[in-house]
């Protein structure tokens, strides 16, 4: 009988897979960033209309604990945002970047009220550190979210590319012991 670790090492070429990927769209992040965000937003928007008419059906084929009404709007609005974004990709490039950052922004808000509470309350000072760090970047992003979009697609690059490279190594390191 394989022991679990054996079980998930025989898995290591999804790892190789992801990696791969993650690299390359990191790349493509970083040399052509107009394009692959606009490609993107597509994507983006076809996952949302295909998802929203999902979220129909289930409501018909599935018992959930989740009230049809929920479903019922949540298919609406992926549709609803699935046909702009399609029938708009250019703008939608635009905008779907900047509602990123905004979301960024006021999750950097919220991190970094929270290490500052939990900081002042005994966490010591790099808590106090990271909850300014972040509440500043909130506000920054907040403040000014073109300077986010610009720096977005960057800034997805780098993260791709190390990513990338991060799962590769590791896959690597599963295949051996498989």
């Amino acid at each position: 009988m394989k022991t679990l670790v054996q079980q998930v090492a025989e898995l290591w070429w999804l790892v190789l897979l992801r990696g791969i990927s993650v690299l390359v769209l990191g790349f493509l992040f970083l040399t052509a960033p107009g394009a692959t965000i606009a490609t993107l937003a597509v994507f983006l928007g076809a996952y949302w209309f295909v998802d929203g008419i999902f979220s129909i059906v289930a409501i018909f084929v599935t018992k959930s604990e989740i009230p049809w009404g929920w479903s019922l709007l949540n298919g609406i609005l992926g549709i609803l945002a699935g046909l702009i974004v399609l029938k708009h990709p250019l703008t939608s490039a635009l905008i779907v970047p900047a509602m990123v950052v905004i979301l960024i922004g006021i999750n950097g808000l919220i991190r970094g009220a929270i290490s500052l509470y939990e900081g002042l309350k005994g966490a010591g000072a790099s808590a106090i550190v990271s909850g300014v760090l972040s509440l500043l970047l909130g506000l920054l992003l907040l403040a000014r979210p073109i300077i986010g979009v610009a720096a977005l697609p960057f800034t997805l690059g780098i993260l791709g590319v190390v990513g990338g490279i991060i799962l590769i190594v590791n896959a690597l390191k599963l295949r051996k012991l498989a």
